[in-house]
């Protein structure tokens, strides 16, 4: 038994908008300079993304998988000695449905597991005589949350969906724009086989702890990452066996998850309301002053998350449950490093920075979470040390998103 970072919710590069990278070769490096032991696949419903993952993928644990020898040959020469590490997969992948329900039109988002190649393909043919699983990575389907919930059992007892980005307006199951309000309305009979819930980015525990109905879920933080870099941006915290059921079990009953790392939720692109063709960023508090319209064109603004939580919340702001779990709210080193230096995050002079970091320190996030801070000053970046310890004890400014426009985390008194 061990304590590990996993990412569970990433693409490959057979979905809209992802990196030529996301293949399992450059995952398996980026994990690796993370300081990511369990990944997901994403994409398991992709016939040529499937494909590979039998081709390229063995069972290294129960329910977990990893390159095969031919497969990880170049897997690793990129990664710096200080980050080197076993990585495992996890098969995921991440399927959108949009269907009508009372007289209203539902989009929400799910995150599906599988312990084995063979349920993914039961899964596969399944969701393949329903809709198009072919065109993208993250399918569309015109298919009841409540319905694919029960394919996904049928396929194997021990696969199971998380439900994603929980409050992002468009696309969630409790959205502003097109979810429901409570898990239960959205899985109806079947929702007690729901046991997590993925906060996204633009909401934190404390944010959820506000509706109580919330309560009984284990909240998991993941990266929803496209590109290999974006990897871990957030991630989960288990001490258990490193294999499929083990971690399952975590999930399900808390014991041997010991929380998430997050974004703070200010950075999310959809933390506040707004209307960004305009540039109006706004509070709950002052678009209800405006009746919901913007104020330069009159068209209603997209509610964000901390506006749509508070809808449903039962509890006052810093109102939480007897048990809660642990969260540390970090930035990614590349963005802190921006800041420092004053170059754009794919500079040179920052990759340069990055590259040098993790050579001397080791990986990004054991340097965010787990290094010394006087260890850190070995990294060779002036003021990287105190600007680590700023983040850890929350020192930060913060500019929040709105409406699909990221925010932005500054440390104190800096850039």
């Amino acid at each position: 038994m061990s304590r590990f970072y996993a990412d569970l919710h990433i693409h490959s590069k057979y979905s809209r908008a992802t990196s030529r990278n996301c293949d399992l070769p450059h995952l398996a490096v980026a994990a690796q300079r993370k300081g990511l032991r369990v990944i997901g696949t994403g994409d398991f419903t992709h016939p040529q993304w499937s494909q590979e993952l039998g081709e390229q993928l063995q069972e290294a644990a129960p329910g977990l998988y990893q390159l095969t020898p031919a497969a990880y040959q170049d897997a690793s020469v990129d990664v710096p000695e200080s980050c080197r590490g076993s990585v495992s997969f996890m098969l995921q992948g991440e399927i959108s449905t949009i269907y009508k329900r009372d007289g209203a039109t539902r989009k929400v988002h799910h995150i599906v597991f599988a312990p084995d190649l063979e349920t993914v393909g039961r899964i596969n043919k399944r969701l393949g005589a329903i809709g198009n699983i072919r065109s993208d990575g993250r399918p569309i389907l015109g298919l009841d949350s409540r319905n694919l919930l029960e394919i996904i059992l049928e396929a194997n007892s021990n696969a199971f969906i998380i439900p994603a980005h929980i409050w992002t307006p468009w696309f969630s199951v409790l959205g502003s724009k097109s979810g429901f309000d409570s898990i239960e309305a959205c899985y109806g009979d079947l929702s007690d086989e729901i046991f997590a819930l993925e906060t996204g980015l633009s909401s934190d525990p404390p944010m959820n702890w506000r509706v109580s109905s919330l309560d009984r879920y284990t909240l998991v933080s993941n990266s929803d990452a496209h590109s290999p870099a974006k990897l871990a941006r957030e991630a989960n915290i288990f001490e258990c066996e490193a294999d499929y059921f083990s971690m399952r079990q975590a999930l399900r009953t808390r014991e041997g998850f010991h929380g998430t790392v997050e974004f703070y939720p200010e950075e999310g692109k959809y933390h506040l309301d707004g209307h960004r063709k305009c540039g109006e960023c706004l509070t709950p508090e002052e678009t209800q002053s405006r009746n919901g319209l913007c104020s330069v064109c009159g068209k209603p603004v997209t509610v964000g998350v901390l506006h749509r939580v508070a809808d449903l919340a039962d509890r006052p702001e810093g109102g939480r449950p007897e048990r809660v779990q642990p969260f540390y709210q970090r930035t990614p080193l590349a963005a802190l490093l921006s800041g420092l230096l004053g170059k754009g995050e794919n500079t040179k002079t920052v990759s340069r920075a990055l590259e040098q970091a993790l050579q001397r320190c080791g990986s990004e996030l054991f340097m965010l979470n787990d290094c010394p801070i006087a260890d850190l000053e070995t990294a060779g970046v002036d003021g990287l040390a105190e600007a680590i310890e700023d983040l850890r004890e929350g020192r930060v400014i913060l500019d929040a998103g709105y409406d699909g426009e990221f925010g932005r985390v500054r440390i104190a008194n800096r850039p």
